[in-house]
């Protein structure tokens, strides 16, 4: 673990205990110990506060932050993983904290519309390639650029609205490419700037999903009633927003995933249903960007909780409809279309149907292998925990070794 050794220097240099630092930012003595271990980053928030007190500008507080490697960075076999990845990672959310703490000053200078109107169409140009990109964890680099060019572009301009927007735009990207790649505490602080600089602007929707992005992360922990609890906030933000955007039936879609792991079946079938309200809307309902609900998700998202509840019939009639479905029909989603292969795979599982749950089962680790989806191996690894009451059939043999196979 490498430690922010500049940070420790200058708090010293001032005349500062970690106590007295921790008092004057507001934040508890134990939490200052893990920013200059470099355990966790600073939010946004404090990054005002911490420059004040240890008398530097923001470039200089960018410098302490920035820890000192132990060792030379080396790049692993197969490209951009390994430190190398590990390094981006940590440049990116330095980056990330910088831009948030510049979209939350007060308003002050303006930038003029036509550069926001470019850098707008850059972040819907990148989610764009993320959703067309077989691997997430390429996409990270493209962000890191764009904040870097944000960072400097927009050094010392006071926020706007419309910055505020374009912040919280590229903040919940960072965050999904992050959640695809199994960093869970990554994303929630994307998703949390997100939150934040939406706030700071009364922009419900992008408030919302944010909101529904971090729930996520507490849905697949299991954790399904703090889920249930951001989704509730994540209701009375969008309810507030623009009623001709789908967020309200997106929140409800994702109600309906927390309700089904609370074994809350009435509460399931209501939320769907008010998910079902997406098709009611006109075009332009969804952005493609950061709210891309418009409803084709729906066949598989209620095939996905009828699993849940074990109502098999009604799971597969869903789900194979959603198959036939573009994109998953052309296979340009193999994040989506592996998922649903997996909920069909433990269909058969339950049904003691074996060519159905290799059929799909290897099909499913073929998207997964071919994407590096961490997301999708996670759900084949629990593919892999439905198969265990029958670990003695030789025929399940070689599925169970290429799951196992599958980075999470």
């Amino acid at each position: 673990m490498t430690v922010r050794e500049e940070l420790v220097k200058h708090r010293k240099a001032v005349g500062l205990s970690q106590d007295q630092f921790a008092a004057a930012i507001g934040v508890d003595r134990t939490t200052v110990g893990r920013w200059e271990r470099n355990e966790t980053t600073p939010q946004a928030g404090f990054l005002p506060r911490m420059a004040k007190v240890l008398q530097v500008g923001q470039p200089e507080l960018e410098q302490l932050l920035s820890p000192l490697p132990d060792a030379p960075v080396l790049v692993a076999s197969g490209g951009d993983l390994g430190d190398l990845d590990d390094m981006i990672r940590r440049d990116f959310l330095r980056l990330l904290t910088l831009a948030g703490s510049m979209s939350l000053l007060p308003p002050g200078s303006g930038t003029p519309d036509d550069q926001f109107g470019d850098y707008e169409k850059m972040n819907g140009h990148l989610w764009q390639v993320y959703q067309l990109a077989r691997s997430k964890s390429a996409i990270l680099p493209m962000v890191r650029d764009q904040l870097t060019v944000l960072s400097s572009e927009f050094s010392g301009v006071r926020s706007s609205r419309r910055m505020c927007r374009l912040s919280a735009d590229l903040f919940q990207l960072a965050g999904e490419v992050h959640f695809d790649m199994n960093r869970y505490t990554d994303a929630v602080q994307c998703y949390t700037l997100a939150m934040q600089v939406s706030r700071e602007a009364d922009e419900y929707d992008l408030w919302s999903c944010a909101l529904i992005r971090h729930a996520f992360v507490y849905l697949y922990k299991r954790r399904y009633a703090e889920a249930s609890a951001l989704l509730a906030m994540a209701d009375r933000a969008a309810a507030r927003g623009d009623r001709s955007l789908s967020t309200r039936h997106w929140v409800a879609a994702v109600q309906a995933q927390a309700f089904a792991g609370l074994k809350d079946l009435d509460g399931c079938e209501r939320a769907m249903d008010r998910a079902d309200g997406v098709l009611t809307l006109g075009e332009g309902s969804s952005n493609g960007g950061w709210l891309r609900f418009d409803g084709s998700r729906l066949a598989e998202e209620r095939g996905a909780r009828y699993v849940e509840f074990g109502r098999l019939g009604l799971a597969e009639n869903a789900l194979v409809e959603a198959l036939k479905q573009p994109p998953l029909a052309v296979g340009s989603s193999f994040r989506r279309r592996g998922s649903v292969l997996v909920d069909l795979a433990i269909v058969g599982i339950r049904r003691h149907d074996v060519e159905a749950v290799l059929t799909h089962g290897h099909e499913s680790v073929a998207l997964a292998q071919r994407s590096r989806s961490g997301y999708l191996a996670r759900r084949l690894q629990g593919l892999r925990a439905e198969l265990a009451p029958v670990a003695g059939d030789a025929r399940f043999d070689e599925l169970r070794q290429e799951i196992a196979a599958l980075s999470v």
